[in-house]
């Protein structure tokens, strides 16, 4: 038992905690190592954050913070940091996505991906809270109903701070903003989100999608987008111009 919660079955494994099954739909997340406590409050706060000042309609494509404790081990003394979130059945990172789909997901598929990856971005944005960390990991998706939830809020900046730490092994992932750990903005997130697309697409990226995510990842923030809203309107005419009026097209993990 944690804070009257009853540990079921590690669900997740995350970047620097363990997600646990603790019924009622909600996940507990536990940092491995008490230093990481920090980040464990900055997502806590950023979720709290976009509760309070966001769009409501756009709330479920971000975890949902349901409550958040200190736990102090009674063997060792260490105190940690505890959140729980409701959890999302269905979900799948974009990690499954690609080995799914290796030489290159269909431009017509990711399309709809990082149409609503752009509307969570939206609503962070406005809610003057930066992800600081759009890798494929944390951008999960629901096939059937072409669901989107961006997760781990841990390295987030909130009302132009910093990106307090990167994931391991993700670092040639991030813009030189962050690296050079100078005040990040939205057009970071929207440089890792056109990465993450670019990524996804492979040589299966139609020339014109290319150089829209191009244009987010210039070097310099000030010259890259900084409005997801905009940014949606402007893939949306692209998207129009290469495969006419939208309609729904079934997609699946099993190809």
């Amino acid at each position: 038992m944690l804070g009257g919660y009853r540990l079921g079955a590690l669900a997740h494994r995350g970047d620097l905690a363990d997600l646990y099954d603790v019924g009622a739909d909600r996940l507990l997340k536990l940092p491995r190592d008490p230093a990481d406590n920090d980040l464990l409050a900055r997502e806590a706060h950023a979720l709290r954050q976009i509760e309070e000042r966001g769009d409501p309609r756009h709330l479920p494509y971000v975890p949902r913070l349901v409550d958040t404790f200190r736990h102090r081990d009674a063997a060792s003394g260490a105190e940690r940091r505890i959140t729980v979130l409701a959890a999302v059945p269905g979900l799948h990172d974009l990690d499954a996505v690609r080995r799914a789909y290796p030489d290159g997901l269909d431009a017509r598929d990711a399309a709809w991906m990082w149409r609503r990856l752009l509307v969570a971005l939206g609503l962070a944005h406005r809610a003057g809270v930066v992800h600081g960390a759009v890798l494929p990991r944390h951008v999960l998706i629901e096939p059937d109903a072409h669901g989107v939830v961006l997760v781990d809020w841990c390295f987030s900046a909130v009302d132009g701070g910093t990106v307090p730490a990167l994931v391991p092994g993700y670092e040639d992932w991030y813009p030189p903003e962050v690296t050079a750990r100078k005040p990040a903005g939205p057009g970071t997130d929207l440089a890792m989100a056109a990465a993450c697309m670019s990524w996804l697409m492979g040589d299966r990226a139609p020339r014109e999608l290319r150089a829209f995510a191009d244009g987010c990842r210039r070097p310099a923030l000030a010259a890259r987008p900084d409005d997801a809203w905009r940014l949606l309107g402007e893939l949306d005419e692209v998207l129009d111009r290469l495969y006419g009026p939208r309609t729904f097209r079934p997609f699946t993990l099993n190809p």
